[in-house]
């Protein structure tokens, strides 16, 4: 069994396969091939290609397209995708304007 940071082995050069134009993560608009190319750059784990790519990144914060990236870098790497780990999940952020906070803190709900 082939070990994810093993970087010495060789996987291979990309090849380019019928199905590369399939987009895969719609929020941020990569397609198989995108992701299967990142591969073959070097972007072996999870975390690399979500902030190569930025798969996982869009509005569904990778709930649509985690998986498929998952299933596609372990392909490509010859390895199960059981032993990728997850990309980092973190709370999704939304911009909030300044007069929302500055109103609080007028009525004295000042929060730290």
């Amino acid at each position: 069994m082939h070990q994810v940071n093993d970087r010495t082995r060789d996987i291979g050069p990309f090849v380019p396969a019928e199905d590369d134009n399939i987009l895969i993560c719609r929020c941020e608009e990569i397609t198989k091939g995108e992701i299967r190319k990142a591969v073959h750059d070097g972007m072996w784990t999870m975390t690399e290609i979500r902030r190569y790519l930025r798969c996982g990144m869009g509005l569904c914060q990778g709930q649509t397209c985690a998986k498929l990236v998952k299933s596609i870098v372990a392909r490509e790497l010859g390895i199960s995708p059981a032993m990728l780990e997850p990309a980092a999940s973190r709370a999704p952020m939304r911009p909030i304007e300044m007069h929302v906070l500055a109103n609080e803190v007028k009525e004295g709900k000042q929060y730290e």
